[in-house]
């Protein structure tokens, strides 16, 4: 029996369900790839999002050639190069566009990775053709580098209904006999996953093609990864201890992530600011621990921080927030990120200035730096700067708005 996840994969950008400005935006990056200052685009968001699919389909709907590897296969520079490398150089067989798409870059992270980050920012800067990478969590420290020549999309994690269009749709297809509540039951449990859901599907009605509630509650009985916004609820939506204890048990986020979650969603949740500043209490008494964890290696604090984030934190309110909150992931990293941008181009710029001046970068940054603004606010000086410093686009960009502000 043929798989449903590729009978029902999308052959065109109409048939992905709530993702449209997503979509919308990685589609005339493409089309308009000759003008783009960046080369590659690199989408993001959680598993089932549609990040893949939607590449295949707007490659479909514009009749390119689509070169596809999945990066975890291809972890050292020799392979990268042999793959990647080849299909940015050559000419598409059949004399069309072509696109280059690189699978799940979070393979790459890791101590097999041998140069294969630096290998793609290479081939990224020579390359004609767009090239699109897909990934999870595109923000971990080692992928700075690509972020900075690639437009940055989220797709965002899929809400319950538009997973229930996709599954109701292939139930009328398979003439599959449903009850609606039971689907939007079975479109809520995936998880904003996509590709789960119709999997899900596909075991719970291949006997006797209807999906029934008994069979629901079969799966949901199953030993299966909660994903972090079941962990919230079971936090946030409970005063049962034992309920909140249990949460991130099957959590594939590490500790640092679930503390970044909390922070960003605690204050949505807790409305009433004596148990806000409880829970707080307890958020800031994890982090001490986790602190201690990397300072001495004492990993037997693991299980204090597991208690205050769960139990501790559930145990902040007296009653249940009756409130519907959208989780959302945190910002401080992309807010920490584009701080780091910002130090990047500066520092560049006093090491320019440096080499010219035969002076210390750090003099530079302490004396010059903080008059450097002013100076590009003439027409002719901000000429001869950047002549003679030969400032690339970005830093030129750089100091515009540092003039401007």
């Amino acid at each position: 029996m043929q798989p449903l996840i590729n009978k029902y994969i999308p052959k065109t950008s109409k048939d992905i369900y709530g993702q449209e400005e997503s979509i919308k935006e990685l589609k005339n990056f493409i089309i308009n790839f000759k003008k783009e200052k960046k080369k590659s685009a690199l989408i993001y968001g959680s598993s089932g999002a549609g990040k893949t699919c939607s590449v295949h389909a707007i490659a479909n709907e514009l009749d390119y050639e689509i070169v596809e590897v999945n990066a975890s296969d291809f972890r050292n520079t020799e392979q990268l190069e042999l793959k990647v490398g080849n299909a940015v150089r050559q000419r598409s067989l059949f004399a069309k566009e072509k696109i280059i798409l690189i699978d799940e870059i979070d393979g790459l992270s890791g101590h097999e990775d041998r140069g294969g980050i630096q290998t793609i920012t290479k081939i990224i800067a020579d390359s004609s053709y767009p090239i699109i990478m897909t990934a999870t969590n595109p923000f971990d420290n080692k992928f700075s580098s690509l972020r900075s020549k690639s437009n940055l999309m989220e797709f965002k994690t899929l809400d319950y209904l538009s997973i229930f269009k996709i599954l109701k749709r292939i139930c009328d297809h398979e003439k599959i006999k449903y009850d609606e509540d039971v689907l939007k039951s079975l479109s809520r449990m995936a998880g904003g996953d996509a590709r789960a859901a119709i999997n899900d599907l596909q075991s719970l009605t291949q006997n006797n093609n209807e999906l029934t509630k008994g069979s629901l509650d079969e799966l949901s009985g199953r030993n299966k990864t909660d994903n972090i916004m079941t962990a919230l609820n079971k936090i946030f939506k409970t005063t049962n201890l034992k309920i909140a204890i249990s949460a991130f048990e099957n959590v594939e986020e590490d500790l640092n992530e679930q503390l970044l979650w909390i922070d960003e969603n605690l204050p949505k949740e807790y409305t009433r600011p004596a148990e806000l500043a409880q829970a707080y209490e307890m958020l800031s008494k994890a982090d001490v621990f986790n602190r201690r964890i990397r300072r001495w290696q004492h990993y037997r604090f693991l299980v204090y921080i597991n208690a205050l984030i769960t139990a501790g934190i559930a145990s902040a309110k007296d009653s249940k927030y009756k409130n519907l909150i959208q989780y959302k992931p945190t910002g401080r990293i992309l807010k920490i990120w584009w701080a780091n941008q910002k130090q990047a181009k500066k520092k560049a710029i006093a090491e320019k200035i440096a080499m010219k001046t035969h002076t210390s970068k750090k003099e530079i940054v302490k004396s010059t730096m903080p008059y450097l603004p002013i100076m590009f606010r003439d027409s002719g000086m901000r000429n001869n700067i950047i002549v003679q410093l030969d400032l690339e686009d970005e830093e030129v960009e750089w100091l515009n708005s540092m003039v401007k502000t």
